[in-house]
């Protein structure tokens, strides 16, 4: 499988990919009457994850080049997996993504009655029958592709009884799974999806949308095409998978819809994300087994869980950009991903000072209850921002990792008899330490120089520069270290290993009592920023004025190294 990294170039090096040229050419030759049309077609029975996200580019981000429309429409053809809750979380991704779908949202199930109809006329017409055999009989009869299938001994039952039947299935009169209605096409296809596929099963659940009017429900093979066709779709665009799905896709668009306009099914390869799982039953299990916070936890791939950890919807459709559009299944790295937020925040997010693990520092030569305000960017890429005020005070807090007693030659941080400026403030120099009986230490002695103030150098050169907050000043928040969710590139891939077995034990860290500069009391949920030297933090759906959450976005840099998989 092929991998796309951090720096890779654009799949194919061209301005059009295979998808573009194939609309080009049909526009070219006046196809559809010049119409391009597309459709995102998502089942209601999870949330949307980051393949989905692209898949959402690529489908709206071809209508918006063609000057063309997109549908969104809900594949809601099995009740027992589906839920509102996954429809409202969907129709919530769509729209953070930036899209807006043509007209009004669109259901499978708006087409029950004339789905219905055309079972009908190829039951009347010969092409379809009632199937009275177990669902586990009809998957042995289909045999192997290199061996014919086994013709149902109900295949050859007449129109009028299968009508008949057909109707009573409609009507409730047998129980689950004692009948079903199947296409009559092909036993020996080497095409397994030809041989006689089951077209509608019987289910005695309630619907979302249509309650208890039908017990019968069809199935997506049967359903998909249908729906593209009554809703004028041009390019049914799909995953790598369904390419075997087509010739049945255009099966039964060829008996039930008449010639001329169809729509056309299109495959591109899947796109998966190193260090993640992507498939829905898997990210169900995370939830139910509590392993994660919900569907919108920040380290699941999900949409809303991208959103919550702080990911910019920018940042994901560059992220889809990046990846591009390919005919072979690829593995994405995740450092991409990671990558397309990073370089989005750098932008956008305002710089503030947050201290996550304080150790506090004294500046003995700085005068006692005296605050003096100091000035710091808010943002050196982008000049409108500003600035904004601090205030310094005798008492502050820097990182417990700023500072070491014994440190190496390179290390241009806080340490006995070294200076170190404090952004936007003063150079300082470390003259002792006072330790706890575990020989931690919890306060540094320094001094400082007064003619340093905000950016002068006093004539000697410093290397380093480190963050802090006033202590009298500060607010406390909790911070979360969320890291990536598992510690295998391929979690997935082990099919003799339970997928859960490679998940990273550091995956979430959390610190308590983090300071934080007084201006972030007015923080809201939703909020983006760059906590300056440590990475970029956006502040929780928890958060409250009383109680600030921050969750890690991604660090500064990439920081992920075979260590974590250990």
């Amino acid at each position: 499988m092929e991998s796309i990294h951090v720096g890779d170039e654009n799949p194919g090096g061209k301005s059009l990919n295979f998808i573009e040229q194939i609309i080009e050419e049909e526009l070219a030759a006046g196809k559809n009457g010049g119409r391009v049309h597309t459709r995102f077609p998502p089942e209601p029975n999870g949330y949307l994850h980051i393949g989905h996200a692209t898949s959402i580019c690529l489908n709206f981000g071809l209508a918006a080049s063609y000057g063309g429309r997109c549908n969104l429409r809900f594949d809601d053809t099995n009740p027992s997996k589906e839920e509102t809750e996954y429809i409202d979380s969907i129709l919530a991704d769509v729209r953070w993504l930036g899209f807006q779908w043509d007209g009004e949202v669109r259901y499978a199930s708006d087409y029950f009655q004339q789905l219905y109809d055309w079972a009908e006329r190829l039951i009347l017409d010969g092409k379809a029958y009632v199937d009275d055999q177990p669902a586990e009989v009809i998957s042995a009869q289909r045999a192997t592709p290199t061996e014919p299938g086994v013709e149902s001994p109900f295949r050859e039952r007449d129109a009028d009884e299968n009508l008949r039947l057909f109707r009573r299935m409609r009507d409730g009169e047998f129980a689950a799974g004692e009948r079903v209605l199947r296409a009559k096409i092909d036993m020996t296809s080497p095409n397994m999806l030809l041989r006689d596929p089951i077209m509608y099963r019987i289910m005695h659940l309630p619907h979302h949308r249509t309650a208890d009017k039908w017990c019968i429900y069809p199935m997506y093979d049967y359903t998909h095409g249908q729906s593209d066709y009554l809703e004028g779709i041009t390019h049914s665009v799909c995953t790598l998978e369904f390419e075997v799905h087509r010739p049945l896709y255009n099966w039964f668009l060829e008996q039930l819809t008449p010639a001329g306009y169809r729509p056309r099914q299109i495959e591109f390869a899947r796109r998966n994300l190193t260090y993640t799982v992507m498939s829905k039953r898997m990210l169900l299990q995370l939830v139910r087994e509590g392993v994660v916070d919900g569907w919108d936890d920040p380290r699941m791939p999900t949409i809303s869980g991208l959103r919550r950890a702080g990911y910019t919807p920018e940042s994901i459709r560059a992220f889809a950009a990046k990846v591009g559009v390919a005919r072979r299944e690829i593995a994405v790295d995740v450092s991409l991903l990671e990558f397309c937020a990073r370089e989005h925040l750098n932008r956008i997010a305002p710089r503030v000072m947050a201290v996550i693990d304080p150790v506090r520092v004294v500046v003995e030569s700085y005068p006692e209850d005296h605050t003096e305000w100091v000035e710091v960017e808010n943002n050196p890429e982008d000049a409108s921002a500003g600035t904004r005020r601090l205030p310094f005070t005798r008492e502050i807090f820097i990182e417990r990792e700023d500072f070491m007693e014994d440190a190496p030659k390179k290390f241009f941080r806080m340490t006995i008899g070294n200076e170190v400026r404090l952004k936007g403030a003063y150079i300082v120099k470390c003259e002792r330490v006072e330790k706890d009986e575990q020989g931690r230490v919890t306060t540094i002695y320094c001094t400082h120089d007064a003619s340093t103030r905000s950016g002068s150098d006093g004539g000697r050169k410093v290397k380093g520069t480190l963050h802090w907050v006033s202590a009298g000043e500060a607010i406390e928040a909790e911070v979360r270290l969320y890291d990536r969710l598992f510690k295998d590139e391929d979690p997935a891939g082990h099919k003799e290993v339970d997928f859960k077995e490679f998940l990273n034990e550091n995956s979430l860290r959390v610190a308590r009592h983090c300071k934080m500069e007084p201006g972030l009391v007015n923080a809201r949920p939703g909020d983006r920023f760059q906590f300056q030297r440590l990475g970029y933090f956006c502040v929780d759906k928890s958060s409250r004025p009383d109680a600030l959450v921050f969750n890690r976005t991604v660090g500064l840099k990439e920081t992920w190294s075979k260590q974590n998989t250990r």
